[in-house]
């Protein structure tokens, strides 16, 4: 009988628990609804969406895709938001743990500055040096390519990248670095070798953020990328919105086709970007 009412007594439920719980269902369902209704009106006709938005559809609609495909050139915006978010992810998963292993494990003012100097640049608005930039870019050639969008994704994320490699180099032992130097390694085959390879997590983290970040960003193909030409996904999407009509099942459809890549990458990857995004907490920052 004892054992029986401690076990009722583990199962007995807080009321705070109970509420974190109804919250976190209320979330979910408000996060997942404009996803739940996209998905529909992706398989419904144009009038079926203006008619009766919020209906499941009544027959599977598979026009708005072939019209997709057919009336935009949306393959040449899907090889342009590949060639971005691949292009942009390997270099910065090469520049960024660098960078911050240099400053993490050569703490010096200079670096500590760097570090700092860094971190200022988040507290700064992408739209306050929007248009200095793209000055800057047609200075050096990189407007109207892909080029362009590349080099500011990568400087861009240099700043979030550095605190988020610094909190996690924290946990990594210097004894396996001195190890591997004494076996007659050099500080870059030191990194590569040994130091990178326990960065997996955070890796994976830098990696999710950023290549959902790229993959869905409007702003930067819509106004640097040639007008007259393919640009990307979402800007391709944008192109069936007009001022005063607006092609909303194909709108969905290519919203449909732009998660679907998304959403398994952040699947199969979501323990690791879990697991980097908390290292570190409770760390000192500087």
């Amino acid at each position: 009988m004892k054992e029986v009412g401690i076990k009722a007594s583990r199962r007995r439920v807080r009321p705070g628990n109970g509420i974190l719980f109804a919250a976190t269902i209320i979330l979910a369902v408000l996060f997942l609804a404009p996803v739940f209704f996209a998905i529909i009106s992706a398989f419904k006709s144009n009038g079926e969406i203006l008619k009766n938005p919020m209906s499941l559809p009544t027959t599977l609609y598979l026009k708005n895709f072939q019209d997709l495909f057919a009336q935009s050139d949306f393959v040449t915006a899907i090889f342009h938001s590949v060639v971005l978010t691949l292009v942009s992810e390997v270099l910065i998963v090469f520049i960024v743990p660098m960078a911050a292993y240099a400053m993490e494990r050569r703490r010096t003012r200079t670096t500590i500055f760097i570090y700092t100097y860094f971190l200022a640049g988040m507290m700064i608005p992408f739209h306050l040096y929007m248009f200095p930039l793209f000055k800057e870019m047609k200075m050096f050639g990189l407007f109207g390519n892909l080029a362009g969008p590349i080099a500011c994704y990568i400087s861009g994320s240099v700043a979030f990248g550095s605190l988020l490699y610094c909190s996690f180099l924290k946990g990594v032992p210097l004894e396996i670095e001195e190890a591997a130097q004494i076996d007659g390694c050099n500080p870059f085959q030191t990194f590569w070798k040994v130091t990178f390879p326990l960065l997996g997590p955070c890796t994976a983290s830098m990696v999710v953020l950023n290549g959902l970040g790229i993959w869905n960003d409007f702003l930067m193909p819509y106004l640097v990328l040639p007008s007259d030409r393919a640009k990307t996904i979402t800007v391709e999407v944008y192109s069936f919105v007009g001022q005063y009509t607006a092609r909303w099942d194909i709108v969905f459809a290519g919203t449909v086709c732009s998660i679907i890549p998304a959403l398994i990458i952040f699947v199969l990857l979501q323990k690791y970007f879990v697991k980097g995004i908390t290292a570190g907490l409770g760390k000192r920052v500087i």
